[in-house]
């Protein structure tokens, strides 16, 4: 136990010590206050029409201007980071569960059954991943739940091959030998010690999971077969400033930065997350 603890907290001090993961870190918790208490940063309500102020620049009013129906850019951005953290949240959390029962089982019992695990993982990576999730999504009445569903169930095979290749060399390791040689049976020797050895690099892929996530769930909103208006969505604001690209150039900017800075905040800490872990660091 006291191993464990100083192993995390020499973790931590890794994880602090990475300016690059920090300020990841720092961003992604601006995001979540912001989709935690919207209304702390947005005065206005995000389908709010106002004819009068339509394709309004950005101004003391609206801070981040308007759009083609005179709503504010800024409590839609707000509102949309809900939406798109949401997404990538629990897209993640349906590829990280899959990908580690799958990944498991193929590590620890070998032969046909890794073969068989492996060989399926093999045929869904042979497809393009955004035109596979356009073809399910084209028989899907499109909506946020269905968004989710389908990017993780079509975003696992990563986490698979990973958990895999570490069940692979954790089993072989003497404390497993001592726990079978105990007569422990396989549930417990997966749950109690081949699983949590294989935490960090699911931290890292799931991490950095949640970045590409949203970059799915924004590119199929902006192409109108993700989540419909009115939610909004940083991917279907987007979609306004498409349309109205010539003259209303705060509609791309400023959902376009959110995207940008939260997918960068994920890559940064996932990177940080993964220097933190690495054993081969910790002479430096």
């Amino acid at each position: 136990m006291n191993e464990s603890r100083g192993m995390g907290r020499d973790f931590a001090r890794r994880l602090l010590r990475n300016r690059l993961a920090a300020a990841g870190g720092a961003v992604i918790l601006f995001f979540f206050l912001v989709s935690a208490v919207p209304g702390l940063f947005a005065s206005h309500e995000p389908n709010r029409i106002d004819i009068v102020n339509i394709l309004r620049p950005p101004s003391a009013a609206h801070l981040l201007g308007t759009d083609d129906l005179g709503r504010d850019v800024l409590a839609r951005v707000v509102y949309g980071a809900r939406v798109s953290l949401k997404v990538g949240f629990v897209a993640v959390g349906i590829a990280t569960a899959l990908g580690l029962l799958v990944g498991l089982l193929s590590g620890f019992y070998g032969g046909w059954v890794d073969a068989v695990l492996m060989r399926f993982v093999d045929m869904m990576l042979c497809f393009p991943t955004f035109f596979l999730i356009l073809s399910v999504i084209a028989f899907l009445e499109p909506s946020i739940w269905n968004i989710m569903a389908v990017i993780g169930l079509t975003g696992w095979m990563g986490v698979a091959r990973l958990v895999r290749a570490e069940t692979l060399s954790i089993k072989e390791r003497d404390f497993v030998a001592a726990a079978r040689a105990q007569g422990a049976g396989d549930a417990r020797i997966i749950f109690r010690h081949v699983l949590p050895n294989t935490l960090a690099p699911i931290l890292v892929a799931a991490t950095l999971g949640v970045a590409g996530a949203i970059l799915t769930e924004s590119a199929l909103s902006f192409l109108g077969i993700g989540v419909q208006p009115p939610t909004p969505s940083w991917g279907n604001i987007l979609t306004a400033g498409k349309d109205n690209i010539e003259y209303a150039w705060w509609l791309s900017l400023f959902p376009g930065l959110a995207i940008l800075f939260t997918v960068l905040g994920y890559n940064l800490l996932g990177e940080g997350i993964r220097d933190a872990a690495d054993p081969r660091l910790k002479g430096r």
